[in-house]
């Protein structure tokens, strides 16, 4: 694999086109990099990497003051003890944020059609593309900040659907998650609007003259508990299955999901801290007349078969009927991937996990010395803490090397701490 000798140990530093990894030696970069990357990626990396050079040259006065913002703007943040250190957003993030700008403004990448241009694999057909509206998959490492992706082009959508003339964006977005665990952790940030006001997503009032922190009107609605809807300046903020239509129908096996199905006999799925009350959220969205969807998590959407496929493309018929049109679709993942190990054709922007690893953005993983990984057997039992019990204990202990600080008073509380966890998942399981 090749990770070339010039990539940035440090995550803000820029990632040159030419320098950037893919899943090859070193000494094919010539000759297959192009190849060996999602489709679009190269192409549209080489092109946005040349317009930030070129001062966002032919985007709005908009997009352009929030990228200076955003980007090239020192921010200050203050600590819990009052000390002020400098924000700035991953490398990663910002590529990915102007990706989706380049494309939707600059080069007017609306369809499947505009989106070939940018194929270096000449393998790309417009058949590939399962749907009929602007969208946009930006391939980030877990733990990459893709949250922060969202709330930037949020504010995008917004300021530009607010502030441009003709803008055929949106100030009304849905926010979906796969599953309740995922919209948690969405919640976590987006609750209360926290994470426009904490990171400096809202350009101070008076920038580039206009009233941005004033003019920034949004709700946000959590689940069903939908406050009054205005017209515009609505934030949705759910999990998948409150935007499908129709009543909750009775686990098949011919279900997508089938943890209903085999989990019925012991009671309802556990919920999360939101809200799991029972209302029509799928029609309430259906009725806006502007839309922006985001989707975490969206590896899950692999199959136009499937209801959250179906589930927006029917936001995207509804609002057709009304001589209107789904403003944008962004998709974050770390794996944007179909079930037969396919790249999703959309996806625009790559930050791989190898990457993410050399810049310390995620954790590094750790391989036991040889020694240690000879003593390892497994053990018969239908039990997994009894048949791997050399795999974990060697976990346990290379977690405890790992986090010596932590525990190095009282370390035996460490492999306590764990050993106790696995029990009652054995247990659980």
């Amino acid at each position: 694999m090749a990770l070339h000798p010039l990539l940035p140990l440090s995550p803000y530093e820029p990632l040159l086109a030419d320098q950037r990894w893919f899943p090859a030696a070193e000494e094919l970069r010539q000759t297959a990099y192009e190849k060996l990357l999602p489709p679009l990626v190269a192409k549209i990396r080489q092109e946005v990497q040349d317009w930030r050079n070129a001062n966002y040259q032919g985007a709005s006065p908009t997009s352009r003051a929030l990228l200076r913002w955003w980007f090239d703007t020192e921010h200050l943040t203050e600590s819990a003890d009052g000390s002020l250190s400098t924000f700035r957003y991953y490398f990663a993030q910002r590529e990915a944020v102007e990706t989706v700008v380049w494309l939707y403004e600059v080069r007017r990448a609306r369809d499947k059609f505009d989106m070939l241009r940018f194929d270096a694999s000449g393998a790309v057909s417009t058949g590939m593309f399962d749907e009929d509206w602007p969208r946009y998959v930006l391939k980030m490492a877990t733990g990459a900040g893709k949250t922060k992706v969202i709330s930037l082009l949020i504010a995008w959508s917004f300021f530009h659907k607010l502030y441009e003339q003709d803008s055929a964006l949106s100030r009304n977005f849905l926010v979906i998650a796969p599953n309740i665990i995922v919209l948690d952790r969405l919640r976590a940030d987006f609750d209360g609007l926290r994470i426009f006001f904490n990171d400096p997503i809202l350009p101070d009032n008076g920038h580039e003259g206009h009233n941005w922190r004033d003019d920034f009107q949004l709700t946000l609605h959590i689940q069903d508990d939908v406050r009054v809807v205005r017209d515009t300046g609505n934030l949705f903020l759910t999990n998948i299955h409150r935007v499908f239509l129709g009543d909750v129908h009775d686990p098949s096996l011919e279900d997508d999901d089938l943890r209903d199905y085999f989990l019925a006999p012991f009671g309802p799925r556990p919920v999360g801290k939101t809200t799991d009350t029972r209302a029509d959220l799928g029609e309430i969205i259906r009725e806006i007349e502007e839309l922006a969807v985001f989707n975490d998590e969206a590896h899950h959407i692999h199959n136009p078969k499937m209801a959250w496929f179906k589930s927006i493309q029917d936001i995207y018929h509804r609002m057709l009927q009304k001589d209107r049109r789904l403003a944008l679709q962004i998709d974050v993942t770390g794996t944007p991937r179909h079930d037969n190990g396919a790249i999703f054709v959309q996806t625009v922007s790559d930050y791989p996990l190898v990457e993410a690893i050399h810049q310390n953005v995620v954790k590094h993983p750790v391989l036991p010395d040889a020694a240690s990984r000879a003593k390892l057997h497994d053990r018969t039992s239908a039990i997994f803490t009894e048949k791997y019990d050399d795999y974990l204990k060697l976990g346990i202990e290379e977690w405890c090397n790992a986090t010596h600080d932590m525990w190095s008073e009282k370390p035996q509380i460490c492999g306590a701490a764990l050993r106790n966890f696995l029990r009652k998942s054995s247990q659980a399981h």
